[in-house]
């Protein structure tokens, strides 16, 4: 008979064997986890560096730049890549199946919701993204039936239309009234789903369009890089206008939400996870990239645990939480960041799925078939 830690020491290593093959075996889509984990530590540096005002090519010292604005956006985009997959990929699912989906997504946007009004109350100082994750979950489900044609060009249409508009929603009363910094926190304005539901779109349609396949990962390439040099592009022209709208929308600034910066930053992630989706072709690039596509495939609980150790490692050095300032001073975006890759990386080897991964899995098994959950809204690739 084999003694109690010889089973313990077989099951642990077949354990390991099972998380290392759902990491990286056919079922995953390695290059959307790297994009992932692409997105969350250029976020984490918008959040922990003092980043330079602007962008350029030839002035390496400006390059901290890139991750502002251009992070978030690459987030949202694949968010709508991950509602694209779990409701069929390349071919939606038939009618009662995608009734299932949509209330699992629902549901998971709810529970997003409530736990980015958690993390507001840490007092953090960033705009927290995931009360605008949960607003656009519910915004896509309509489009969840709908081809890849459609979607891309709605979400084409939405990018240069709505950004004309949003001055105009900027400018409503409720942001002259009181609680206006609570409304804003609470709907994730910062990240304005009027205008980001078009990156949104635009990761469904590419799910839509078979994000696996060369062909599309190709077509996403070049159509993502000159979407980004005609966004950036003409972003350098002059205004047909002068005054306060012209100035809010013929701009490419991070968080304008004007028109440049949705051609230009939205073209930008999708050259992005084009470019993840091919280097994880090669298997060497592929296994290379093992932590950050393993901090890509729990992006939830990575990113909820940088606001946590925000906030107590500021509460106990610094006596406030809200000190961003002084939170910076401490220099903690490398700690933080390379402490995340080695966390996620042994925790989805030694685990398995990310702890709030499992939790949003777990709390919508009952609604439906299960299905694995690994994204950033819990869905499985």
């Amino acid at each position: 008979m084999r003694s109690s830690a010889e089973k313990q020491t077989r099951s642990s290593g077949a354990r390991m064997r099972d998380n290392w093959r759902r990491l990286n075996g056919p079922a995953r889509i390695s290059g959307v986890d790297l994009a992932r984990g692409l997105a969350v530590v250029g976020m984490f540096a918008a959040h922990l560096l003092l980043t330079a005002e602007n962008f350029v090519w030839t002035e390496p010292e400006t390059w901290t730049a890139i991750v502002d604005g251009r992070s978030s956006i690459l987030f949202a985009t694949l968010a709508g890549v991950s509602i694209g997959l779990v409701t069929g990929g390349s071919t939606p699912f038939p009618d009662a199946r995608m009734a299932w989906a949509r209330w699992k997504l629902v549901l998971r946007a709810l529970m997003l919701l409530a736990l980015g009004i958690l993390l507001i109350l840490t007092g953090v100082p960033v705009f927290v993204i995931l009360p605008a994750y949960a607003i656009l979950f519910l915004l896509a489900l309509p489009f969840t039936r709908l081809r890849a044609g459609t979607v891309l060009w709605t979400a084409a249409g939405l990018a240069v239309v709505m950004p004309l508009v949003q001055p105009a929603l900027a400018a409503l009363p409720i942001w002259e009234a009181p609680f206006r910094d609570e409304i804003d926190a609470m709907i994730g304005w910062h990240y304005p789903f009027t205008v980001w539901i078009a990156f949104v779109l635009a990761g469904l349609g590419v799910a839509r369009a078979g994000v696996t396949g060369l062909a599309v990962q190709l077509r996403m390439l070049v159509i993502g890089s000159v979407l980004a040099v005609i966004g950036y592009g003409l972003a350098g022209l002059p205004s047909p206008a002068r005054g306060t709208y012209w100035d809010a929308v013929w701009t490419d600034e991070p968080h304008s939400s004007g028109v440049f910066e949705a051609i230009g930053s939205g073209g930008f992630a999708i050259a992005v996870l084009a470019a993840c989706l091919l280097v994880c072709r090669v298997g060497a690039v592929r296994m290379l990239t093992l932590p950050l596509r393993a901090t890509g495939a729990m992006p939830l609980t990575a990113y909820t645990a940088q606001l946590v150790v925000w906030a107590v490692v500021a509460l106990f050095t610094l006596g406030d939480t809200t000190d961003y300032f002084g939170f910076v001073a401490l220099e903690p975006f490398w700690p933080m960041t390379i402490g995340t890759l080695v966390g996620c990386t042994a925790w989805a080897l030694l685990i398995g799925r990310g702890p709030l991964e499992w939790v949003l899995e777990r709390a919508t098994r009952s609604v439906g078939p299960s299905r694995d959950a690994d994204g950033p809204s819990g869905a499985r690739q």
